[in-house]
């Protein structure tokens, strides 16, 4: 830092116009003073205020030294040599790019997703669990959410809301096994959740990335690093625990999520072999994968549940509920759909490790939010059971991206 004027010179006979200091060394910043000229105001504007001034040596300026008094050139050239040592060491400010404003434009809209997502999975959580205590019809429940789903999806298409996706008959044939797998996933999970908690079914399917790799090693020959099956430990043993000391557990429920972890799991491995280098995906895409699944679904339910069922079931729960169960059934069907459209979406948009991370703090949210609403009674030893699983989960899915990377 440089000193301030401070050591005395012989007295001058007279001030210049510019005031010059009685110094000799003129290191020490002086605080923020006017332009020296009118020419400097245009430049001064421009600097920052919370900067100091600094001025070099008046000897190096010529300006009086112990030797004699300065001259009248070396005075006109005060300013413009101050300002050109200021705006040296003057640093300035960052102004985004238009990159820069894309990115963060692009964070802001990922973060949106997220929320959204997170947000619609609880509240279809909620209400499909005060749905099938009322109304235990699971096929019917599963067939009302794809139908719902589906029409939404006309609807927007034939108002030109969103773009009609341009499909084939070989897109058809291609997403035909990944719709039977997602209709099974789905189904199964729906069963899950209507014999047990919703928060037992959501532990026991943070167990997914466990079956992936068992499929993916037995039925597809594909091989993994030792740490990918290491990081499984966690998720099995936490699954366990969890599934030991629940203490509701019935194993129909606990089948039924095994079930549509398996499932799932067939359903990404599908999609990923059959629709490569198909044009249609995001939101189109599950519209469609949800229209199809409605189609092999509708006569399975018939078969298993039946209309006579149905009736005296709607009946029985209109009359415990009253209308409200009218309207609970109606947003469990609009928020499923809603909420994996946004899963689709934001696929679009982010890394796979990016929707892992996602996909596991969502699944803690919905375990959360459905214990403090259904007031599930949770012991110490469950609760580390569930953590121990989720946490394997995301060990899973940093594992499995350095493999992938590597590979």
């Amino acid at each position: 830092m440089a000193n301030l004027i401070c050591s005395t010179m012989p007295p001058m006979a007279a001030f210049t116009a510019s005031g010059l200091l009685r110094s000799r060394s003129l290191r020490k910043p002086l605080p923020r003073v006017s332009p020296l000229s009118s020419s400097s105001n245009k430049l001064g504007s421009s600097l920052s205020s919370l900067k100091p001034l600094y001025l070099a040596p008046l000897g190096s300026f010529g300006l009086g030294s112990r030797d004699g008094p300065a001259s009248a050139a070396n005075l006109r050239g005060l300013s413009s040599k101050a300002r050109a040592y200021e705006a040296d060491r003057s640093e300035g400010i960052p102004v985004l790019d238009d990159e820069g404003r894309a990115a963060a434009a692009q964070k802001v809209k990922i973060g949106i997703y997220f929320a959204t997502w997170w947000a619609l999975n609880v509240v279809f959580n909620i209400y499909n669990k005060k749905v099938l205590n009322a109304f235990p019809y699971p096929w019917l429940t599963s067939t009302l959410s794809l139908a719902v789903g589906s029409l939404i999806m006309l609807l927007s298409w034939g108002a030109r809301v969103a773009e009609v996706p341009k499909t084939d008959l070989d897109f058809w044939k291609a997403l035909a096994p990944v719709a039977v797998a997602h209709t099974i996933g789905h189904v199964a999970a729906t069963v899950s959740m209507s014999k047990v908690a919703v928060s037992f079914t959501h532990i026991i399917k943070s167990g997914e990335p466990a079956f992936s790799v068992l499929v993916s090693r037995f039925l597809l020959g594909e091989r993994f690093p030792v740490p990918v099956y290491l990081s499984l430990l966690p998720i099995i043993g936490g699954c366990a625990l969890a599934a030991v000391t629940e203490l509701n557990f019935n194993m129909t429920g606990f089948m039924g999520a095994m079930i549509s972890n398996l499932a799932f799991v067939f359903r990404n491995i599908f999609s990923k072999k059959g629709m490569k280098g198909k044009s249609v995906s995001g939101m189109n895409y599950y519209a469609c994968l949800s229209m199809l699944s409605l189609l092999i679904l509708m006569p399975f339910a018939i078969a298993v549940e039946g209309p006579q069922m149905w009736a005296a079931g709607w009946n029985k729960a209109v009359s415990q509920i009253g209308p409200h169960f009218v309207w609970w059934m109606a947003a469990q069907s609009v928020f499923y759909h809603l909420y994996n459209q946004v899963s689709y979406m934001s696929l679009d948009e982010i890394s796979p490790l990016t929707f892992s991370i996602g996909n596991t703090m969502k699944r803690i949210s919905v375990i959360v939010a459905s214990i403090i609403i259904f007031q599930t009674p949770v012991q110490p030893i469950n609760a580390l059971g569930a953590a121990i699983a989720i946490f394997g989960t995301f060990l899973y899915s940093q594992v499995n991206l350095l493999h992938q990377f590597f590979n």
